[in-house]
């Protein structure tokens, strides 16, 4: 039978979290799935540990030399069937009854192309935190527009697509080194705004030193290429560069004031955005949440 969702899960040396998120995801229930694993050139025992559990549990694995996190999700792709797809990070874990939800979700809301629930931090003392609030302000839906110009976020554990229309993209684009943002960018500008559902946790993401968020300078540079490769004609370019710019300072006085001023030269701009930011120089860190 053919699946309804496929799962799709790059996997690169995450030896000690990637058993937990596979066997969170094969453990779903109440829908038709399908999970596929490559293994991206892991130099740990993940290989290891994949090639017994696709035994144990029956799951399509692949292990294959480096090629990226971008290039590794368009060969997994490549190889769904199912209806919806949606990736998965091989260090997170994902809750109960996920795939569930968010096909449900999708299948009620028949103009949709993609959703998007809420993640819960996890720590690696097992513990939970709150869900976060960055992502329910996107509730109940996110336009073009409010992701352009950085004022609402979409978590990239969070999203469910309808397959073909990813597809019908030619999946996510190579030019960079993350794969969300281009692709929800996409997705809004051709389709139109899309729903977050506050209802569902579609991820139990793990907050530990590799993770990409933390590369706040090569975070931002990326996004600010994006915009200019792809969007520079857009009436509102020039502005959704000043909101980035503002965000990526944001985030970097929440680290370091030192840091922060050292940035100034390359962010600095009239908008009310960076100026509302300014302040963080000079406010204790415990303090700063953003």
């Amino acid at each position: 039978m053919t699946p309804k969702v496929s799962v799709i899960l790059p996997s690169y040396n995450h030896e000690q979290y990637v058993e937990a998120a596979v066997r969170s995801v094969m453990g779903q229930t109440g829908v038709d799935f399908e999970l596929i694993v490559i293994d991206d050139g892991s130099k740990d025992r993940s290989p290891e540990i994949l090639k017994r559990l696709s035994e144990e549990l029956g799951f399509k694995y692949i292990h294959r030399p480096n090629k990226g996190v971008v290039a590794t999700l368009n060969e997994l792709l490549a190889l769904t069937c199912g209806r919806y797809v949606c990736s998965f990070s091989s260090d997170d874990i994902m809750p109960p009854d996920r795939l569930k939800k968010q096909s449900d979700f999708l299948e009620a809301h028949s103009g949709a192309v993609a959703c998007f629930g809420q993640i819960v931090p996890l720590y690696d003392d097992g513990s939970l935190g709150e869900m976060d609030v960055r992502y329910l302000r996107s509730v109940p839906q996110v336009t073009f527009e409010e992701s352009f110009l950085g004022k609402k976020a979409l978590h990239g554990c969070a999203e469910m697509f309808v397959r073909e229309k990813i597809v019908a993209f030619g999946g996510y684009d190579s030019r960079y080194y993350f794969e969300d943002y281009p692709l929800y960018l996409k997705i809004l500008y051709e389709y139109g705004p899309q729903p977050v559902s506050k209802d569902f946790v579609c991820c139990y993401y793990r907050e530990h030193g590799d993770n990409m968020h933390v590369f706040h300078d090569r975070i931002y540079r990326e996004i600010l290429r994006i915009l200019r490769d792809n969007y520079s004609l857009h009436p509102l370019y020039k502005k959704a560069v000043r909101a980035w710019k503002a965000n990526w300072f944001s985030a970097v006085a929440a680290q370091s004031s030192l840091a922060a001023f050292r940035l100034i030269p390359q962010v600095i701009s009239l908008s009310p955005r960076f100026w509302l930011r300014l302040p963080k120089l000079f406010i204790p860190k415990i303090f700063l949440k953003f």
